[in-house]
């Protein structure tokens, strides 16, 4: 055989196997005049240039064996690292340490540095806007103690960029407790007259409030809205002003006169002919820690006898 296969038993070279593969193609043919010595029937593979191997890709150098080839083991193969692994750096970019860290987004994306500077600026304005809020509040509140010790320092931040030129609470809110009692004449089934005590009224409403979590428009506010109408309506003698005034006067009359016939024991025992009607008027004490000294005596507005019809008796509305 004038040519070996490489993978035969033939002693091996400083180059790699003496009997190098053939080259693909017809064998060429040699000079006249010249012998081959056992290989001149073609042009072997080691006899061609190394310039030719070295310039075409993805071709091992001549005289370095393909590691695939020849079954070397992965960490030994050209590329790899001494664990086997790929040597081909990350997809992943260098301060990128955490892969779930790119699909966060909004402050949880941020270092720490940064996180922390986001929450103090966050409480700054937080904090800002409290104290804005809380001195426009006060700037509009009746006066009291805090108004009294620090209204200048209210009037500094509020005025003049952040005036108000509406009030919040107007009239002022209620300071004190106003309680509407009556009391009434029956005329009983033997032609007697008995006289019932006070009754407070507002009294009945408020513990038919408390602790009832859905309490009734009627409890609430019937009785209420119906003193503030007469009293709007009436002077400080209790004269009533205008048409208004005797309406509202016919509305708190034919009130009492139902509560009576429905609550009152006395009442129930014959028929009601007059009424009287009176307001108990107490301060509402201020906290401890004030210097306010208001008076804790009850004041009474009492209204005069009011002489009870048919109609107020039955309730009917003309």
């Amino acid at each position: 055989m004038d040519a070996y296969d490489e993978d035969s038993g033939a002693p091996q070279g400083p180059d790699g196997p003496a009997g190098a593969r053939l080259l693909e193609g017809p064998p060429a043919e040699a000079p006249d005049g010249e012998e081959g010595g056992g290989g001149s029937h073609g042009v072997l593979e080691a006899d061609r240039p190394a310039e030719a191997d070295a310039g075409a890709p993805g071709t091992p150098a001549a005289g370095v064996p393909d590691a695939g080839a020849v079954g070397l083991p992965s960490q030994e193969r050209p590329g790899t690292g001494a664990s086997g692994t790929s040597a081909v750096p990350s997809s992943l970019p260098p301060e990128v340490s955490d892969p779930s860290a790119s699909s966060r987004g909004g402050v949880a994306a941020l270092s720490l540095r940064y996180r922390v500077g986001a929450a103090l600026a966050l409480a700054v304005v937080a904090v800002t806007a409290c104290v804005h809020l809380l001195m426009v509040f006060l700037s509009l509140a009746p006066a009291n103690t805090v108004t009294k010790q620090h209204g200048k320092a209210i009037d500094e931040w509020v005025y003049p960029e952040f005036e108000q030129n509406w009030k919040l609470f107007a009239p002022n809110p209620l300071q004190q407790n106003i309680a509407v009692q009556v009391r009434a004449e029956v005329r009983t089934k033997d032609g007697g007259l008995r006289s019932t005590g006070w009754i407070d009224l507002s009294a009945q409403d408020g513990a038919a409030i408390d602790g009832n979590p859905v309490p009734s428009h009627t409890q609430q506010n019937e009785l209420r809205r119906a003193w503030d109408f007469f009293v709007a309506t009436h002077s400080a003698d209790n004269r009533p002003v205008g048409m208004r005034g005797s309406l509202s006067e016919q509305y708190v009359r034919r009130i009492v006169v139902m509560r009576l016939y429905r609550n009152d024991p006395t009442s129930k025992e014959g028929v009601i002919q007059r009424v009287q009607v009176r307001s108990r008027t107490t301060n509402v004490q201020p906290p401890k820690w004030s210097g306010e000294q208001v008076s804790d005596k009850p004041v009474y507005r009492l209204l005069p006898w009011w002489s009870v019809t048919a109609d107020d008796a039955a309730g009917d509305v003309r």
